[in-house]
C-alpha cells in the first residue's frame, strides 16, 4: 500500500462509490488479469458492505471475475482520465492491459486482486456473491467488499473531501462519447425551517 492510502473501515466502504464515479474493474484468474472501465457500480448494503456493477457477460472481465470469485474495484482520479477512457475500450483477450499501459498494481490483501493506486482516490477488494438471473439477465454482478483503502488527501474518517489541492484525484463520472465531469464544488445542505401555517398563531 503506497504511503498515502490508509485502510477503510468496512462500515464506510460503501461510501466510496455511493456518488456513482466511473470505477476500474480489475479482475484475475488462471494467470491472466484484465481491467475495465464501468460507469455503472452502486452500494447495495452498508452492513456488511455489498455493492453491485454492471459487467457485461462477454467481457474478458466477466471471464474472469466468475473463474474466481472476485474483483477490484478501483476509482480513478482526473489525472487517469485517458487511461480509463483507453481501457474502457478495448479488449484484455488479446493483449495484458497492465503492461501495454504501464499500470502498476498491488495485491489485494485478502483475495490477491489486482489493484490500482497510483492515480486512484481509493479501491475495493470484493468477493462476488453469485445471483446467477441477474448476473444474466441484466449483467449485473453483487459484491461484499472485504477491504478498502482510499487515499487520505481525499477520503478521511469515513467522508470525501474535494477541495483545490486534490483535483487530480478527484473521481470521475463519464457522460458519453469520452466526455467526463469531475466531482467537487461541494455544497452543505442545511436544515429547512418548516413555514408557519397562516391563521394558527395562538391556536395552540
Amino acid at each position: 500500500m503506497t504511503p498515502r492510502f490508509r485502510p477503510v473501515a468496512l462500515e464506510h466502504a460503501s461510501r466510496l462509490v455511493n456518488h456513482g464515479p466511473t470505477v476500474l474493474v480489475t479482475s484475475a484468474a488462471g494467470g491472466r488479469r484484465n481491467v475495465m472501465a464501468a460507469a455503472w457500480s452502486m452500494p447495495v448494503e452498508f452492513t456488511p458492505p455489498r455493492i453491485a456493477v454492471v459487467i457485461d457477460k462477454h467481457t474478458f472481465t466477466r471471464e474472469l471475475v466468475v473463474a474466481s470469485g472476485a474483483f477490484g474495484i478501483c476509482l480513478p482520479g482526473t489525472a487517469l482520465v485517458d487511461l480509463t477512457y483507453a481501457v474502457g475500450g478495448e479488449s484484455g483477450r488479446a493483449v495484458d492491459k497492465f503492461a501495454r499501459h504501464g499500470i502498476v498494481a498491488t495485491q489485494g490483501p485478502v483475495l490477491g486482486m489486482p489493484l490500482i493506486e497510483a492515480g486512484c482516490a481509493a479501491w475495493l477488494e470484493c468477493r462476488l456473491i453469485r445471483e446467477p438471473h441477474a448476473e444474466d439477465a441484466y449483467d449485473t454482478c453483487f459484491a461484499e467488499v472485504v477491504a478498502a483503502a482510499a487515499d487520505e488527501r481525499i477520503f478521511s474518517n469515513g467522508h470525501w473531501s474535494f477541495s483545490d489541492d486534490n483535483a487530480e484525484l478527484q473521481t470521475i463520472h463519464h457522460l458519453g462519447a469520452g466526455h467526463f465531469v469531475r466531482a467537487g464544488g461541494v455544497l452543505r445542505a442545511k436544515p429547512l425551517q418548516a413555514p408557519r401555517a397562516r391563521g394558527t398563531e395562538g391556536a395552540s
